[in-house]
């Protein structure tokens, strides 16, 4: 069906070590590279220092080592116009465009779209001043949601518990320049009660294949405290989505915002990552992204017993609706090591030893997503979050205790994780 192709990862975190871990794997993989990747990746991909928002150097890449196909990994430079560039470029490439891109590049654009088309999602409204946006947060008080409309790392949204704390939050984006240009709109939306959950589907612009249920956890403490992060640790599949209600996330939200973006001349291809809230009256997005998650991508290509490289050329090719995924009935659990002092300042070059002995543990990977190579070898920190942790386990708490042994190998004194990923499936046992 397909040749052996030459692939380029564009990025360099643990989503993408994850991909490049699938892809390695794929036998109509012929050669991998990652661009600009970790120490990590390069156990399995040829690293090259080419950033991922270095669009133009992107395409001289992709000329000078002759790619067949590009995997892009993260959103900015999907939000930039690089499947775009690449499409144009005659080089076929997995994400979407820039304008279906829209969907997590403005959270108000999404809103904008549930409202016009009916997609179930928190009552809201758009500002780009202060001083009527905190009137509206004192007619709807708290709890409510503040969030930065552009890209901001996973940063930009504020749960306010107290209405000081939402005022605080519309002040810090649109008086001090907390998000940049990120932050100039906010969207302030109704603050819904449930369980979380993350559902991710391939997209090819008109048929939508839904992939495997994941739980991230957000928060940066255990019981979900402290503040947001960019993704402390996942597991799937994630029980409380079962059949029944992945049927109606498909029903109600992923194929209706598939059909609204063909009808708004954005047609959709790549992975729609949609962040639901699980209510009473059921399923509501809270959020899109236009991207694999980080760190739900480790567990799923965990799981994933296909192939996964003809899969993501389907989607490119608009051939995805005769296509189908198999799983392995397990469950994968990661959990992020962070550098101290992670979501905020924190330093980078410290020495992680024990990295090995970890992932020699059966069931195990360990996926970096910010390392780097010290002069004598050493692995060193290089990031906020570091590792991913990941094991496969016959049910949640036998991969919980798989991936806990695994960190308790690793020695890092200067990094830290949650010790409670999965509590939420294990109590629902």
């Amino acid at each position: 069906m397909f040749a052996a192709m030459r692939i380029l990862v564009v990025g360099s975190g643990g989503r993408e070590h994850a991909l490049c871990w699938a892809l390695a794997a794929s036998p109509l993989c012929d050669a991998l590279f990652c661009a600009p990747g970790n120490a990590g990746i390069a156990q399995e991909a040829i690293c090259l220092p080419v950033a991922a928002e270095d669009i133009d150097g992107l395409l001289r890449l992709c000329v000078d080592e002759s790619i067949d196909f590009v995997v892009v990994g993260p959103e900015a430079p999907l939000v930039a116009g690089l499947v775009d560039r690449l499409t144009a470029a005659g080089i076929k490439a997995f994400g979407p465009s820039a304008a279906a891109a829209a969907l997590e590049g403005s959270k108000g654009f999404t809103k904008d779209l549930c409202a016009k088309y009916g997609i179930p999602t928190a009552a809201y409204r758009r500002f780009t001043e202060a001083e009527p946006a905190k009137a509206y947060v004192r007619e709807r008080g708290a709890p409510i949601v503040i969030k930065a409309d552009g890209l901001a790392a996973g940063k930009g949204v504020t749960v306010a518990r107290s209405l000081d704390e939402a005022l605080a939050a519309v002040d810090a984006a649109l008086l001090d320049s907390a998000f940049g240009e990120a932050g100039a709109e906010l969207v302030i939306e109704d603050c819904l009660e449930g369980e979380e959950a993350s559902f991710f589907a391939l997209v090819d612009g008109e048929s939508a294949l839904p992939l495997a249920p994941a739980q991230d956890h957000k928060q940066v403490g255990e019981g979900d405290s402290g503040p947001n992060t960019g993704g402390m640790g996942a597991y799937s599949p994630a029980p409380v989505v079962d059949e029944a209600l992945a049927e109606r996330i498909m029903a109600e939200i992923i194929r209706p915002t598939v059909v609204a973006m063909a009808a708004e001349d954005r047609p959709y291809k790549g992975v729609l990552y949609a962040g639901l809230m699980i209510t009473a009256e059921g399923p509501q997005l809270i959020e899109y992204n236009v991207r694999f998650g980080d760190p739900e991508c480790q567990v799923l290509m965990m799981r994933l017993k296909s192939d996964i490289l003809p899969a993501l050329i389907a989607c490119s090719d608009g051939e995805l609706a005769s296509f189908d995924l198999r799983w392995y009935p397990e469950t994968a659990l990661v959990v992020v090591m962070a550098a101290k002092g992670y979501p905020g300042a924190y330093q980078k070059g410290t020495t992680i030893g024990g990295l090995e002995a970890a992932a020699d543990l059966d069931e195990v990977t360990v996926f970096h997503a910010g390392t780097k190579r010290g002069e004598d070898g050493a692995w060193l920190a290089n990031g906020g979050r570091v590792l991913g942790v990941t094991a496969l386990g016959t049910d949640v708490a036998e991969a919980q205790d798989r991936a806990y042994r695994a960190v308790d190998l690793i020695d890092w004194p200067d990094g830290f994780c949650r010790r409670d990923i999965g509590w939420r499936a294990i109590r629902r046992r």
